[in-house]
This record gives structure tokens, C-alpha cells and sequence, in this order.
């Protein structure tokens, strides 16, 4: 009876030793269980990390490239601005360069105009005035007819007279009109009994007009 108790208690102790052992073994594993997922925990971030960091890599150095893009898009822009001002500016300086040429040239041509406007009746006054010359040349010659001097005289009255009335210049009527202050200057006043008063009885010194402008007007004698 004692030995079977001890044989009884023996298997009891084994069953409780194995019992320990695997006790120890479970709680052994467990550790090294949460160790290894932990490991695998961490790979798995350390992967996930990497990857993102790889992405943002790839984004930063797209972002770089679109903005160097970007860069040379604007430098490329304000090379073309500059170049179009530029343009612009040599443009409004030659339009300013012509202007200048021509407002000068215009100063010129008008300064011109004024300095020779007499030219044209001066050079119809000339055939006149060879005339002239000739006719006090023959009066100066002690056998000279002077019916020759009168004519010739006349004559270049008549070529002065000529030149002038085609110039525009015009006598004004005096002997026989009503006076007129406008082209008249009177210069003295006598009774007529064959004039009515103010009329012009005599011309003391000829008026002219040149078109529409008294440019002298003329001395008369009026009646009273």
C-alpha cells in the first residue's frame, strides 16, 4: 500500500513538473514571440518609412524641376519683355529723330520762302531796269535826240507799270470820286463850283493797292 502511494505521488510530481516545464516553455515563447513581431513591427515601419521617404524624394525633386521650369519660363519671359521695350524705344527714338528733321527742314524751307519771296518780281523788274540804263546811257551823249530819251523813258515806265499790275498792285481812282478816307488823304480843300463838295478835284501824289490792301493811300486836293 505505501509503494503504490509512492508510486502515485512520483507520477504526480512528473505530471507536475512537466506541467511547470511547459508552463516555462509557454511563458518562454511568448517574449520571444512579441520580440519577433516587434522586429517584424519595426521592418515593416522601417519599410514603410523608406517608402515614403522615396516618394517624398521623387516629390521634392519634381517640385524642383517644375520649379526650375518655372525659373526659366519667367527669365525667358522678361528676356523677350526687354527685348520688345527695347525695340520699342529705338522705334520711338527714330520717330522722334524724323520729327526733329522734319520740323527742322520745315523751319528751313519757310525761312527760305521769306528770304526770296520777292525773287519772282524781281526778275521781272530786271528787263526794266537794263531798259532804264540804256535810256540815261543815250542822255548822256551830247548828240542824243531826246524824242529817243522820252521814248525810252517811257517805255520803262510801262514795263514797271506792267510788272507791278501783274504782281497785283493797282492804282487807286482819285480825280472826279467821292473822297474816301479809306484810300484818300486829303491834303488840302478848295472851292469848285464845278465839283460837288468832297470831291476829288486833283491828285497831288498816286495810291496804290496791292489786291485787297491799301498799302498807300493816295494825297488829294477835295472840294468844299
Amino acid at each position: 500500500m505505501e509503494e503504490v502511494e509512492v508510486v502515485s505521488k512520483t507520477a504526480e510530481d512528473r505530471e507536475k513538473n512537466t506541467a511547470e516545464e511547459q508552463h516555462e516553455t509557454v511563458e518562454e515563447s511568448v517574449p520571444q514571440q512579441q520580440a519577433e513581431n516587434g522586429e517584424e513591427q519595426s521592418v515593416g515601419a522601417s519599410e514603410v518609412k523608406e517608402e515614403q521617404g522615396s516618394q517624398d524624394q521623387e516629390q521634392s525633386t519634381s517640385e524642383a524641376a517644375d520649379t526650375e521650369l518655372s525659373l526659366e519660363d519667367a527669365l525667358a519671359k522678361l528676356a523677350e519683355a526687354e527685348k520688345k521695350a527695347e525695340e520699342s524705344y529705338q522705334k520711338q527714338l527714330r520717330t522722334q529723330a524724323d520729327f526733329d528733321n522734319f520740323r527742322r527742314r520745315s523751319r528751313q524751307e519757310k525761312e527760305e520762302a521769306a528770304k526770296y519771296a520777292s525773287l519772282p518780281l524781281v526778275e521781272q523788274l530786271l528787263p526794266a531796269l537794263d531798259n532804264f540804263e540804256r535810256a540815261l546811257s543815250a542822255s548822256k551823249v551830247d548828240s542824243a535826240d531826246k524824242d529817243s530819251i522820252v521814248q525810252g523813258i517811257e517805255m520803262v515806265f510801262r514795263q514797271l507799270e506792267q510788272v507791278l499790275q501783274g504782281s497785283g498792285l493797282e492804282s487807286i481812282p482819285t480825280v472826279g470820286t467821292a473822297f474816301d478816307p479809306n484810300v484818300h488823304q486829303a491834303v488840302m480843300q478848295e472851292e469848285s463850283a464845278d465839283h460837288e463838295p468832297g470831291t476829288v478835284i486833283e491828285e497831288l501824289q498816286k495810291g496804290f493797292k496791292l489786291k485787297d490792301r491799301v498799302i498807300r493811300p493816295a494825297m488829294v486836293k477835295v472840294s468844299s
